[in-house]
């Protein structure tokens, strides 16, 4: 019996295939249209628009719809094609899209927040959208009855969202930085936990059920990995954006991240590496390499005669340090760092070119990245951004 192939990393560089243009403003989100040669996109100008590869090899519309209101966010499901579109104005629309895509019919509409709707969710296993608001609220609806559920009010307006379908968690990550689990019942939700790591406010989330980890992307540039289901309470760093990290996208079978930034960076991460936790830094009132101390450090200035200098940290091994003693810089790829950072002249001698070795792949899409989608079916990636535009990306394997 011959072996079972494996799957193969995504390229090093993505190919461009196409761009989407024709939008008057910002697109928000956009969707690649499975097993079809189409995009379905929702604009700040208040067009719902799907488009469809035609022979000439550029993509036209198929559908052209008006809002009321500026289109802030959508949710499409390939098996029953129902569109649920989120509005600046608080509603969600919902619309189930022909078999040729060429028509969009109203089914209902809730009025879910008191402003603009952020993120929405529809679970086909529960008949529930779920959604966050401006209005500081998460929300969840019965999307048979149009019943709204329940809901829960957040520590602040909330970007990120992602869902359980086995254990029925919810996780919003919001403006403050803080991400909250809930526990959903048909008609009643609990607060499991609450926790925070970034010093930014969330502004993506991005679940994977199999290995049970949530990525979590922030305005301080940042993504951390929360080991969920490993109970380990282990949060990883990861450093690779020059900007605020705007989406995240998961390829389960590659067991890679890839993440996309207002820096118009995509970066490709390899999940499948023994990844190690960044120490806490420590607190000292004097370097704990040469024993200087700091400048707050009044008495032992006074009685070594010296005088007191900033304090930095190493960020391999957490310790306090003076700017003398960590004069070296390095990536630490395995604890996130793509980019070289400050460590001290220890550390710096103990790491090898093999843990320097880039544990990430990087590419400037060139435009400001607003929202990403990932067809791992096809290798195809989607990025929409603030310039009006939509890019199609060959993500597949290189062959030699």
């Amino acid at each position: 019996m011959a072996a079972e192939p494996q799957p193969k990393a995504l390229t090093r560089k993505p190919l461009l295939l196409n761009k989407v243009e024709g939008s008057q403003e910002v697109v928000n989100m956009a969707a690649i249209v499975p097993k079809e040669d189409g995009v379905i996109s929702v604009s700040e100008d208040r067009t719902v628009r799907v488009w469809l590869k035609r022979d000439s090899g550029q993509y036209w519309p198929s559908i052209y719809h008006a809002m009321p209101s500026p289109c802030s966010c959508m949710s499409f499901n390939p098996e029953t094609r129902r569109l649920s579109i989120g509005l600046d104005n608080g509603t969600i629309s919902e619309f189930i899209l022909s078999e040729d895509y060429n028509k969009m019919t109203l089914v209902k509409s809730y009025q879910a927040h008191q402003s603009r709707v952020m993120m929405i969710l529809f679970v086909l296993e529960m008949e529930w959208v779920l959604s966050t608001g401006q209005d500081k609220h998460f929300t969840w609806h019965c999307s048979e009855s149009g019943q709204r559920l329940g809901g829960y009010r957040t520590s602040a307006g909330a970007c990120g969202l992602q869902f359980d379908v086995e254990t029925r968690h919810v996780f919003v990550g919001d403006h403050s930085g803080q991400v909250t689990i809930l526990k959903l019942e048909q008609e009643s939700c609990s607060l499991v936990t609450t926790f925070k790591g970034h010093t930014g406010g969330v502004t993506a989330l991005c679940w994977d059920p199999i290995q049970r980890v949530l990525f979590s992307g922030s305005s301080d540039h940042s993504i951390i990995m929360w080991d969920i289901g490993g109970r380990k309470g282990t949060a990883i760093e990861l450093q690779g954006h020059n900007d605020k990290v705007q989406s995240l996208s998961y390829a389960h079978h590659t067991r890679q991240l890839i993440s996309c930034g207002a820096d118009g960076g995509i970066v490709v991460w390899n999940m499948d590496v023994e990844r190690q936790e960044t120490p806490e830094w420590l607190d000292s009132d004097s370097c704990q390499k040469c024993d200087q101390p700091f400048f707050w450090n009044f008495k032992q200035m006074w009685d070594s005669k010296k005088i007191g200098l900033r304090q930095h940290h190493c960020r391999k091994c957490g310790k306090a340090v003076c700017g003398k003693c960590s004069s070296k810089r390095s990536s630490i790829p395995l604890m996130g760092f793509e980019f070289e950072v400050r460590v001290c002249d220890s550390c710096h001698e103990s790491i090898t070119d093999e843990e320097r070795a880039p544990t990430a792949t990087f590419h400037d899409s060139k435009h400001n990245i607003v929202h990403v989608h990932f067809d791992a079916t096809r290798g195809r990636l989607l990025t929409s951004g603030t310039d009006k535009v939509i890019k199609l990306w060959d993500m597949t394997p290189v062959v030699s």
